[in-house]
């Protein structure tokens, strides 16, 4: 009789695990592409990480140098910026990211892994997550906090992740399957 109560107890807690993972996983999906950001009106008072001089041309619409052809990724190492560039060299979208404390060697790689959900190794809950190189045994790749938070990562700790906002995670989740190509420029 005991061992069949510790079997009910164990399938019952087990369903409530799941039950409890399946509800977390749908209030993520539920929370604004722009919570933790802050509002327009105190963004302005924001440092930027890099002075309008230090550009020389408007990184909106201009690619980088040596960024490639065909469809691809262009990731700016010195810009913090990304392009998604559809096969007919046309950018199809372009962002900032908050890069992760390892940065990938200039080179041209592929998208060898994905998740759509995980934990960072900074402990943050994660989505759309695309992997395209290791350094030193860190994986390198582009996610968005489920938070929507972008914050700088800690020197101290290796990090991976290149962090985008919610929406620019849609984005490169959508983009980016496994074998696109990835070109990181400085």
């Amino acid at each position: 009789m005991a061992s069949s109560s510790s079997v009910v107890v164990a399938g019952l807690t087990a369903a409530a695990i799941a039950a409890v993972g399946f509800l977390t996983y749908q209030a993520s999906a539920t929370v604004p592409d722009d919570l933790g950001k802050p509002s327009p009106s105190k963004s302005s008072a924001l440092p930027k990480s890099k002075a309008p001089a230090e550009r020389e041309k408007d990184t909106d619409e201009v690619l980088p140098d040596d960024s490639g052809a065909g469809e691809r990724v262009v990731y700016s190492l010195d810009d913090d910026r990304v392009w998604l560039v559809g096969a007919n060299e046309k950018v199809t979208r372009t962002f900032e990211v908050t890069p992760s404390t390892v940065d990938p060697t200039p080179a041209t790689y592929t998208v060898t892994s994905r998740s759509a959900a995980v934990t960072g190794s900074d402990g943050t809950p994660i989505e759309n997550v695309v992997r395209f190189a290791t350094v030193d045994g860190v994986s390198i790749g582009f996610s968005a906090a489920v938070d929507g938070s972008t914050p700088e990562p800690d020197p101290a700790t290796k990090t991976g992740g290149i962090r985008e906002s919610r929406k620019d995670g849609k984005a490169m989740w959508q983009f980016a399957g496994i074998g696109t190509k990835v070109v990181v420029v400085e």
